[in-house]
């Protein structure tokens, strides 16, 4: 949740010099780096929501923290490192205080010493014969691992985790091979031009094969990483501290700012995807609807990404232990060129994805909505808002609550009898865009509540008294409905105004965040990046928190992220959920819950591709929860054997239709004639709607609600 945020009267009420470091330009890094940290420190301790004790306990997490970021699968550090460092384990809260990098400075000293020693391990491991047919084990969850005791033990650490990318390289010469296959047969079966290049290796030359991949790979790690400038590690340490205050809370460094901006305003030339870091690997985030990533229907969130090929006659780039905005330039480049993302799925499969860079357009970031023709003869809206846009430099830009006026408008021209809202993998934005749309739909009243950290409580106010929609309503979330997107769906539900549906409960982000530059407390011109700070935490009407909990839907309706740790409730540091008193508000209670909700219940116990789906989500979380893996490649092939047995058994998934019609607006008809880009969307989006089970279950309950008042 994001705002404008002025801080010159909130200055006031703070002695400034106790926000000032640095009279003078910093002469080296390491000057700036001091400056950085009491400017961190200030700024959280006067800023932040709820500032922590900067004391012993803070310094421990810290400690902790910093070390799930730096060297979180433990294949760097020794436990002999792990050691020395730990004298400082009490100490960071002085350093912070006091710019003192001696600490930051030790620990990556050691870690490029480690990398030197480890890059000549691995140089000795490929010089050898590498045993596939030994009977070991790679363990992947690190709080199963300890530090090597030992360089003997580092070793074996790295010679396993060599071998398990082995394998995993074989496993997708195997998958490509069969897939090559399956096409030659199709080809010959209907007697079609064979253009097929099958090339079948023995597994002795797949072994080859891969283990001469590999070695590159890691190769090209550490060469990558040796030319990293160490100050690149600071902003790591920085958010070792920040993100101990609450997880929305990082430290920028002036790069770091730039390409959130750019991400943030939407001008990337890319793939449109957010690239996630988690457990020392890179995983895909959210994909913006419309932009490559999106449109190749090959990705999906969650994905873990092992390569990058940022050009044809490239090499392809190993990023597993990379940081994100490492793998982010990667993906990053000239608009219109090819990009391949090696990805490996949650089933466990890898894929190759080749996809064409492209500005990621602004519109497919903007509400759209659809006819929907019912298999009962009535007509419906659907409207997807994916996020809560707004131009705040522009009084003539685009914003979220227009541009659903602007579809409701069309819609009702069309005579639709309900509309369905469409909130999932919506991650929030603009505040006051939640009233204005709220007032689309029903008269004034408060909408939220927003609480400072002094504790000052402001009740902000849809004032519209003419909505322009008032018949059923219809509201989608999941997991990944955030922010924003939770106090819109709260809101409709706590008046009765809207039925929620959907995942059992929503993200659970019930913050709003800042950016401070750190510059404004400083006397000189160098740019010493930004944090961007939790500043208030928003509550219902009701006077509970949307934090950790989320908004729990009416009917719920489980999917693939359900049996996942996804949501503010999984992470140590969240700021905790509360209540405050509930402010003035009339319940309208439009409908009957309790009958839609056992309508809806009926309907999905007799629904076999929903049972199958829900089925097809616990497997894959399981794998996603496995500890370790076998490295004796026969029982790896037979593992990833027993996998794809079991992925035949979803296909049934991806035949799915939901026997849904959709009618798109004759402007659009018109448009698609002249705009080749825009018919392809359009043409991918109902067939995305097509085969979306939880539309289909949403068209039935606002059709149960009744006709339009």
């Amino acid at each position: 949740m994001w705002k404008n945020f002025k801080l010159n009267k909130f200055l006031l009420l703070i002695p400034l010099t106790s926000l000032m470091f640095c009279f003078n330009s910093p002469k080296n890094d390491d000057e700036k780096m001091q400056t950085i940290m009491v400017s961190v420190k200030n700024t959280l301790s006067y800023l932040h929501y709820s500032p922590k004790p900067i004391n012993d306990a803070y310094s421990k997490d810290v400690y902790k923290h910093y070390f799930e970021l730096v060297d979180p699968a433990k294949r760097y550090f020794l436990q002999s490192d792990m050691d020395e460092f730990s004298k400082h384990e009490t100490k960071l809260d002085d350093y912070i205080s006091q710019g003192d990098l001696i600490f930051y400075k030790t620990t990556i000293d050691r870690l490029y010493q480690r990398v030197d020693e480890i890059d000549k391990i691995t140089q000795d491991i490929f010089s050898k014969p590498i045993n596939l047919q030994e009977d070991e084990t790679y363990v992947f969850e690190p709080k199963l691992k300890k530090a090597p005791l030992n360089k003997q033990e580092q070793y074996n650490e790295w010679r396993k985790y060599i071998k398990y990318y082995i394998l995993q390289e074989i496993e997708s010469m195997n998958s490509k091979e069969e897939a090559q296959k399956e096409k030659k047969d199709s080809v010959q079966k209907y007697k079609l031009k064979d253009t097929i290049k099958l090339q079948v290796l023995t597994q002795d030359q797949k072994v080859k094969k891969a283990t001469d991949e590999v070695k590159d790979l890691v190769k090209d790690t550490f060469t990558r990483f040796k030319k990293r400038k160490k100050m690149d590690w600071f902003t790591v340490y920085m958010n070792a501290y920040t993100e101990v205050f609450d997880p929305h809370t990082n430290y920028y460094s002036p790069k770091d700012k730039e390409d959130f901006d750019t991400q943030f305003t939407g001008k990337v030339i890319g793939i449109g995807a957010i690239i996630q870091e988690k457990k020392g690997n890179l995983y895909l985030g959210a994909l913006t609807i419309g932009a490559p990533a999106w449109k190749s229907k090959q990705l999906s969130e969650g994905d873990k990404i092992l390569k990058v090929k940022s050009k044809p006659k490239d090499d392809a780039v190993n990023v597993v232990g990379m940081l994100s905005d490492e793998a982010v330039r990667l993906i990053r480049g000239e608009k219109g060129t090819p990009v391949t993302l090696t990805v490996q799925k949650k089933d466990g499969t890898i894929k190759d994805v080749t996809m064409i860079r492209e500005e990621v357009a602004i519109e497919d970031t903007f509400a759209r909505s659809i006819v929907v023709n019912s298999p009962n003869g009535k007509k419906y809206g659907f409207i997807n808002l994916p996020s809560f846009n707004a131009d705040f430099e522009n009084a003539k830009g685009r914003n979220a609550s227009d541009d659903i006026k602007a579809e409701i408008i069309k819609l009702k021209e069309q005579n639709i009898e309900g509309i369905v809202l469409d909130l999932r993998n919506n991650g929030g934005g603009s505040l006051t865009e939640v009233g204005d749309i709220m007032g689309l739909f029903m008269d004034a009243g408060p909408y939220v509540q927003v609480k400072d950290g002094n504790g000052k409580i402001q009740t902000l106010k849809n004032k519209n008294e003419t909505p322009i929609w008032t018949g059923p309503l219809v509201i989608m979330q999941n997991e990944l409905s955030a922010s924003a997107s939770e106090i819109l769906a709260g809101v409709m539900q706590d008046y009765g105004r809207a039925m929620i549906i959907g995942s059992p409960q929503s993200f659970g982000k019930g913050t709003v965040q800042t950016f401070v530059d750190l510059n404004r407390f400083l006397n000189t011109e160098d740019d010493f990046g930004s944090l961007k700070l939790t500043i208030q935490k928003f509550y219902r009407v009701t006077g509970e928190s949307t934090q950790r909990k989320g908004i729990v839907s009416d009917i719920q309706m489980k999917d693939f992220f359900t049996y996942a740790e996804v949501g503010e409730r999984y992470d140590d540091f969240a700021l905790a959920w509360d209540k405050i008193p509930g402010t003035k508000f009339e319940k309208l209670n439009y409908f009957n819950i309790q009958a839609l909700e056992k309508a809806s219940a009926d309907r999905m116990s007799k629904n076999s591709n929903y049972q199958l789906l829900l089925e097809s989500a616990q497997w894959r979380e399981k794998l996603d929860k496995e500890e370790s893996i076998t490295l004796n490649i026969n029982k790896f092939n037979e593992l990833m054997k027993q996998r794809k047995t079991q992925i035949e058994k979803f296909k049934a998934l991806t035949k799915f239709e939901n026997g849904l019609k959709f009618m798109m607006y004759p402007s659009e008809l018109e448009r698609e004639k002249k705009d080749e880009a825009f018919k392809k969307k359009s043409e991918m989006w109902i067939k995305n709607l097509k085969k979306d089970p939880y539309l289909q279950e949403a068209m039935n309950i606002v059709s149960d609600m009744g006709t339009k008042s």
